[in-house]
């Protein structure tokens, strides 16, 4: 198994008697005078005592909240807020209230997860989110490492009656999801002092490596063979830095040639943006560390798959380069020419993503029979404008791809929203010396970016576009089972979307 900052918790499904020492039970509101339900798959619970005593204390089993009291045949009983009480409760509302509580029992060696569930559906949801909330990232702490409060590290959750067999697919599906997204929230947070385009490639290599999946391969083109090859896009955004430029292709091959589709995912891979020439405020730059989140979510995707043995073929591709200021650093008004040929005036150094990305798209294509492509990048901040930092955007040539994508995304639990590609907006970016600007109308940003890179996309190849510059990165509090700091968005419904191309 891959070594992570934050140890892998066990995750196992039963339907025995509860041993931890801990059980988390729901608490919903319902109208009324009185207003809590306790919602559970435990039987063995005095259910008036324990609803006069959250009266007493003031629970409101409102999202997020998570109170905590003695048990009685337990050491401690959590209740997790699940919101307004219905027949049955969604995915998400489990897998977020599971992930509450699990971030609230730090400390705690294991607990058992008692939350009402009635399809595997459910179970999985609610195994998730405890496995995703039981994560921290404390490799660079020093002095106050011992003040902290190790995740769990056992999670059982309770269920009234399953299959061994699908108890045990499930628990295996969970730990990989648990697992890579813990590696994409490792690369996220690491600093860009101790991540750059090269130490990057190292730790995904050394990931693929440790999962032990089978069909799995690395290839990494350097400053020189980028050059030499006509990457211009990655070249001239990474020039400015002392750290050099790289292109990682990471391959998922199924074994005796089972594959049943071929996709390409391309993820954004700046290991930090400080806007190069065109340098952004100090206010808040410290985020841009996580500007390659797309990047370590497509990476991490692709060993995920492989890992679950999945017959569908996967390319990944992580464009990685250091955005910075020196008197090599790209300037204004130069020209640079895409691997293919085509070429483009930087108007603006800080629109640097859809540089490298064009590169890729385009390296993508040249393998045949692709059934679709799907790119990840942190792109523009106008994505946070018009969605905020909990949904991302996604754009297409395609409507059928997109329509599959946000189905799967929704069951996977991610919020995605589609957006158009005005047509009207593709006149922004022409330029008068070059085949385009890297920039157009400043209104619709997000837009603009999306058919910048739709210029290097096969108009027949089913493309989807993902702009997760909100969510990719948590600036407030921790909430459900996402975490301060990266968040690892992506991974679950790139998982999810190689998942249903398998069926």
């Amino acid at each position: 198994m891959t070594t992570y900052t934050c140890a892998m918790p066990k995750i196992r499904i039963s339907d025995g008697v509860v041993k931890d020492e801990v059980l988390v039970v729901g608490l919903a509101q319902k109208p009324g005078k009185n207003a809590l339900v306790i919602e559970t798959s435990a039987t063995a619970l005095n259910i008036k005592a324990l609803l006069e005593m959250l009266d007493d204390l003031g629970a409101t089993g409102k999202v997020d909240e998570v109170i905590k009291a003695p048990g009685t045949s337990t050491r401690l009983i959590v209740f997790t807020g699940l919101g307004l009480a219905q027949d049955s409760y969604g995915h998400e509302v489990l897998r977020r209230a599971a992930g509450a509580a699990s971030r609230a029992l730090a400390g705690n060696t294991g607990a058992t997860f008692a939350l009402p569930t009635r399809s595997k559906e459910e179970v999985a949801a609610v195994a998730e989110g405890a496995g995703l909330g039981a994560y921290a990232f404390d490799e660079f702490r020093g002095s106050s490492a011992k003040e902290r409060k190790a995740p769990l590290r056992n999670i059982n959750v309770h269920v009234k009656k399953m299959d061994k067999a699908i108890a045990t697919s499930i628990s295996e599906r969970t730990s990989i999801i648990c697992e890579y997204t813990y590696l994409v929230r490792d690369l996220i947070n690491t600093p860009p002092s101790h991540l750059t385009p090269d130490s990057f490639c190292k730790k995904i290599t050394e990931a693929a490596k440790k999962s032990a999946a089978s069909g799995l391969k690395i290839s990494v083109l350097n400053e020189t063979q980028l050059k030499s090859k006509g990457f211009g896009g990655i070249t001239a955004v990474g020039q400015g830095s002392i750290n050099p430029p790289r292109l990682l292709q990471i391959s998922y091959t199924p074994t005796k040639n089972l594959s049943k589709k071929r996709y390409a995912y391309v993820g954004k891979g700046i290991t930090f943006d400080t806007g190069g020439l065109a340098l952004k405020p100090a206010l808040g730059m410290e985020a841009m560390k996580s500007d390659m989140s797309g990047a370590a979510a497509v990476c991490a995707a692709v060993i995920a798959i492989a890992s679950m043995k999945l017959p569908i073929a996967i390319d990944g591709y992580a464009p990685l380069a250091e955005n910075m200021v020196s008197d090599k650093a790209t300037r204004p008004s130069d020209i640079i020419t895409i691997y293919g040929g085509k070429t483009v005036e930087v108007l603006n150094p800080d629109a640097e993503g859809r540089l490298v990305l064009a590169d890729a798209l385009v390296k993508a294509q040249e393998v045949k029979e692709l059934d679709a492509i799907v790119d990840v990048a942190t792109l523009t901040g106008a994505q946070v404008v018009a969605l905020g930092t909990r949904t991302s955007a996604v754009m297409t040539n395609n409507q059928v791809a997109s329509e599959t994508f946000l189905k799967v995304a929704d069951i996977a639990g991610e919020a995605f929203w589609p957006m158009p590609l005005p047509v009207e907006l593709r006149a922004s970016l022409d330029s008068p010396v070059a085949d385009l600007a890297n920039i157009g109308e400043r209104m619709g940003g997000m837009l603009v970016a999306g058919i910048f890179l739709k210029e290097f996309v096969k108009e027949d190849l089913p493309w989807l576009h993902l702009d997760i510059a909100g969510p990719s990165y948590n600036e407030g509090k921790a909430h459900g089972y996402t975490p301060v700091g990266g968040t690892g968005i992506a991974l679950r419904s790139l998982v999810a979307l190689a998942e249903s191309a398998a069926l």
